[in-house]
């Protein structure tokens, strides 16, 4: 076993490692589909019940203004009908007196807002006026050879009014007759029943949402099972996921499970080959080998060295094939307290004539998400390899970490109080069967191994200088 530092992930291994961490930070990015249903729904509704009030306010605009209409052809057919004097005869000739009274007393308060006049068609000349005007003009457009029409001016104050005027024939005279009320009172009513078809469209808009919101939840409910039964397949706690769903899911669940079957198989059949291909190698190296120690001379110890090479290689890139077997396993967890004690047991009886403390601090509820054969692979390199160069003193520790994106992972810490590495013994611990100390028993690999597996599983190993004097290894690993 060598001290080594953390090297750099092939360039697949480190492919699928950015990979999984972009798809991870695209999906905390995107927005949740009930959020986009909602919002979408929201959006719709708002635009939809603007609308509809701008309609509607307009509508009771166009009704109010035909109501002033009608009352004011009212009045002036009241004028009318006080202004035509009777004849005695039939052949006498139809004259016109001033109006009287219209039964309205705000006709004769001054600049009250209600006025009505009449003027003779081709001189606009005032014939009568209503006592409001206090003999001031009432401004009206000309009827530009229409009968009558109604529209809004301005009163001798300047404030709105609305008028009616109309050309009739009394005799041998043309007249207008024009009556205008004040519109402050109206528009006041139109901007009330504007407030109150706002308030009415608020109060049923975010009823609409809210219902819209109580549907889209109720709705996809069954995505929500559906990602519970993928979570307990990725947790190890079912072994396939629940197709008892609505029909235009269930095919999605169906799917899964084939592909998770299938993953399942290949990763098997990967296994077996692995296995295969190591009887197959390792026997006839161990007979080239053997045959090689036979003999003696310079052609046998070359045979012998290259043969150990060989070795030393096959058991590499087989362990690596093995370890990338082992990571398409889909489901697979477990906790990482239980393996890191089993493993301070063992090395208290392996190193106790050496009486080496091992202190060891993690939390029961931490679960790594990967085989416990690879974490107990990873941490007992680490921690025999820290036995093996410390003084007196082991530590071990486990914490939960979150790293950017929202990923949820574990950091473990092995320190011991031996004489550590310097900066560059670290960087040249990293390389594959380099062995700083030759006296100390081992192939070299060891750390190569760990960090090779971290990799695959998305983590990563990093040496350090520890506080307690030798060398502080930091494996970073996915939690659950």
């Amino acid at each position: 076993m060598t001290r080594e530092r953390e090297t750099a992930p092939d360039a697949d291994n480190a492919g699928d490692a950015g990979a999984g961490e972009s798809q991870t930070r695209r999906m905390v990015g995107q927005r949740s589909l009930a959020g986009r249903l909602v919002l979408v729904a929201a959006v719709w509704s708002v635009i939809a019940l603007a609308v509809a009030g701008f309609f509607l306010v307009g509508l009771y605009r166009s009704a109010g203004e035909r109501a002033f209409d009608a009352q004011l052809e009212v009045y002036v057919r009241s004028l009318l009908a006080d202004m035509v004097v009777e004849s005695d005869t039939a052949d006498a000739p139809v004259n016109f007196r001033a109006p009287r009274s219209l039964g309205e007393p705000r006709f004769s308060l001054p600049l009250s807002g209600w006025y009505w006049t009449v003027r003779r068609a081709e001189s606009n000349e005032i014939v009568f006026a209503s006592l409001s005007l206090v003999g001031d003009p009432l401004p009206l457009p000309a009827l530009e050879g229409v009968p009558s029409f109604s529209g809004f001016g301005e009163d001798p104050s300047g404030q709105e009014v609305r008028f009616y005027q109309s050309e009739i024939e009394i005799g041998s005279d043309k007249l207008v007759v024009a009556v205008a009320i004040a519109t402050a009172d109206f528009r006041a009513e139109v901007a009330e029943f504007a407030r109150q078809v706002a308030f009415t469209l608020i109060v049923f808009g975010l009823g609409l949402i809210g219902a819209v919101f109580l549907q889209v939840r109720v709705g996809l409910r069954p995505l929500v099972r559906l990602r519970g039964s993928l979570s307990a397949v990725r947790k190890g706690e079912a072994d396939q996921i629940d197709e008892n769903l609505p029909t235009e899911i269930a095919p999605v669940a169906i799917e899964l499970n084939a592909l998770i079957t299938s993953n399942r198989e290949i990763v098997e059949r990967a296994r077996t080959h692995v296995g295969n291909l190591a009887h197959g190698l390792k026997t006839p190296l161990s007979v080239i080998a053997n045959e090689a120690r036979t003999h003696e001379g310079a052609f046998a110890d070359k045979v012998s060295e290259q043969a150990g090479i060989m070795s030393t290689q096959i058991q590499h890139h087989l362990e690596r094939a093995r370890m990338a077997a082992q990571r398409r396993v889909i489901g697979v967890s477990c906790e990482v307290e239980p393996t890191l004690s089993r493993l301070v047991r063992a090395m208290e009886k392996i190193y106790r004539d050496r009486e080496l403390l091992l202190d060891l601090e993690a939390p029961q509820t931490l679960r790594f998400r990967g085989e416990s054969q690879d974490l107990e692979e990873m941490t007992g390199n680490l921690i025999d390899n820290a036995c093996k160069w410390a003084n007196s003193r082991v530590s071990a520790k486990c914490v939960p970490l979150l790293e950017g994106g929202g990923r949820e992972m574990l950091e473990i810490l092995i320190e011991d109080d031996g004489l550590g590495l310097s900066e560059e013994e670290r960087r040249e611990a990293v390389k594959r069967g380099r062995r700083l100390d030759e006296t100390v028993p081992g192939t070299g690999l060891g750390l190569s191994i760990v960090a090779d597996l971290a990799a695959l599983y998305g983590g990563r190993l990093e040496l350090d200088r520890s506080n307690l004097g030798g060398l502080k290894v930091r494996l970073v690993l996915p939690a659950l």
